[in-house]
């Protein structure tokens, strides 16, 4: 049983999930300090409040913390950017062109001239419209 573990524990994508998952926390907390400690005192510059993240307002009772909701938004879109900037942009470029040049795959279906329904390419009726498609060029 421990050996089975120890096997799951040592495979590549764990090891390597558990070190994203780090970096990510490290970079949130850095992330966060800089939208706290730098973005929002500009923000509350122009907007004229002392502190940003103190905006809030009482409604019966309960205090709704604007300026603390808007730090993790702001927080959220910047983690995200960074993410979509310096990891999906540059895997998608090496996917790209690590395809170059490659022929596209055969198609295994072709539309059905009756009712425009994906039907395979070696139908001989369409199964949506039951019309019969034989001797019809794939499109």
């Amino acid at each position: 049983m421990l050996k089975g573990f120890r096997q799951f524990m040592m495979r590549g994508n764990v090891i390597d999930l558990s070190v994203a998952v780090v970096i990510g926390v490290a970079f949130g907390a850095v992330v966060t300090a800089l939208v706290k400690d730098l973005l929002t005192p500009l923000i509350a510059a122009i907007v004229g409040k002392p502190d940003f993240s103190a905006i809030r307002f009482t409604v019966n009772g309960s205090q709704f913390l604007i300026g603390d909701f808007t730090n993790a938004v702001i927080s959220f879109v910047l983690i995200a950017a960074a993410v979509y900037f310096f990891v999906i942009v540059p895997v998608n470029a090496f996917v790209a062109r690590m395809h170059r040049g490659e022929a596209p795959p055969d198609p295994t279906t072709r539309k059905c001239p009756e009712c425009l329904s994906e039907i395979p390419i070696a139908a001989r009726r369409c199964a949506f419209c039951a019309s019969a498609v034989v001797g019809t060029a794939p499109i």
